[in-house]
Parts: structure tokens; C-alpha cells; sequence
């Protein structure tokens, strides 16, 4: 089963390509010019064995906002695109992650009925490049282009660094298991013979 995909979205504000193959290895790279936000995609992709290949190119000179969401949207959209029919995935994923004083709860699934909860607490600062609102905005976007309900939770935690650190690997785990091929499933798994 091929799951491998290319994309391409130009704005006036952004240009983003992406390839995506969810049955990797890594490395993941990711380039957007926002160097933490980077660090945060390649954890993602590492711990979700989720070979990617980011390269954004954004008004970063007005603020980071239009760069993040862009990559959420074209990423989001590269991962529906890449799970086609979505027939045999296990389509629920869960994981629980910790990061020193952190701990991110991630719960996912493929439903095709998008919808995000996000109860991150603010930390101490990771700078205004790429924080914790807009790690928001990243999830939002991906959610609503993968078609994905999305619930990230973390409890406790103090440096944001290390929130933000746990969601993304969080969510990394939680989203192979979601994708991930399990031979006893025959078409898609709902009662409803769809999703």
C-alpha cells in the first residue's frame, strides 16, 4: 500500500510544500524558518514514524500566525490525502507522554468529523516565534484538514518548552497508532460501514 504524498499550497503570505509517507522511518525535516517550531514538527514526526518533508516559506517579517496555520493546512491535508479511503486503519490513537515536569495526554480519531480540544496550560516562555497559541492554531488547522477529532490535554507543567515538547511527541504516537494498518479490519472501522 502506497500512503506517500506531495503537496503544494502558494498564498500571498506563504508558500508550502510537504511530502508525506505514514509508513516511515524518519528523518523528518522540517524548514519554516521558525527554528522551534521546526524542533517541534521533527519530534512529531519522529515518534510518529511518519517520514515528512517540510519546507515553508512565510511573511515571518509580520509574525509567525500565517506560517504556522499554512503548515497545519497543507500537513493536514497531505495526511487525508495520503489515508485515502481510510479503509483498514485502526482509526483511534492515544498516548501519554512525559517531558520532565510535563505530562501531554493525546487522544485521536480519524473520523472525518473534525473537532479540537486543547486544554494546554501557558508555561514560561518559549518566545513569541512559536508558543503555545500558536501550537493551537498549528493543531487547529490540522485537525480540520485531516478530518481528525483531536483532544490534547496537559495537566501539569511549567516550562513551556517542555508542554509543547510533550504534545508534539504526544501526538506523534498517538496519530501511528490512529494510521496504522490492522489486517483484521475489513473496510473502515465504524458500525456505520462509513465514516
Amino acid at each position: 500500500m502506497n500512503r506517500k504524498v506531495e503537496l503544494e499550497r502558494k498564498t500571498r503570505e506563504t508558500a508550502i510544500r510537504v511530502s508525506v509517507d505514514l509508513d516511515g522511518v524518519g528523518p523528518p525535516q522540517a524548514s519554516t524558518g521558525i527554528p522551534f517550531f521546526d524542533h517541534m514538527l521533527n519530534l512529531f514526526g519522529t515518534h510518529g514514524y511518519i517520514d515528512m518533508t517540510i519546507h515553508a516559506h512565510g511573511d515571518l517579517e509580520v509574525d509567525s500566525h500565517h506560517t504556522v496555520e499554512d503548515v497545519g493546512i497543507v500537513l493536514g491535508d497531505a495526511i487525508q490525502t495520503a489515508l485515502g479511503d481510510r479503509n483498514g486503519i485502526r482509526r483511534y490513537g492515544f498516548a501519554v507522554t512525559p517531558m520532565d515536569e510535563a505530562l501531554a495526554t493525546v487522544a485521536i480519531d480519524l473520523s472525518r468529523r473534525p473537532y479540537l480540544v486543547f486544554h494546554v496550560p501557558s508555561g514560561e516562555g518559549t518566545g513569541p516565534t512559536f508558543n503555545r497559541s500558536l501550537a493551537k492554531e498549528f493543531f487547529r488547522a490540522l485537525a480540520n484538514h485531516i478530518g481528525m477529532n483531536l483532544h490534547i490535554t496537559v495537566p501539569y507543567g511549567e516550562n513551556e518548552h517542555h508542554i509543547l515538547e510533550a504534545v508534539f511527541k504526544s501526538f506523534g504516537r498517538a496519530l501511528r497508532q490512529a494510521v496504522s494498518i490492522d489486517e483484521r479490519i475489513s473496510g473502515v472501522r465504524s458500525s456505520k460501514g462509513m465514516l
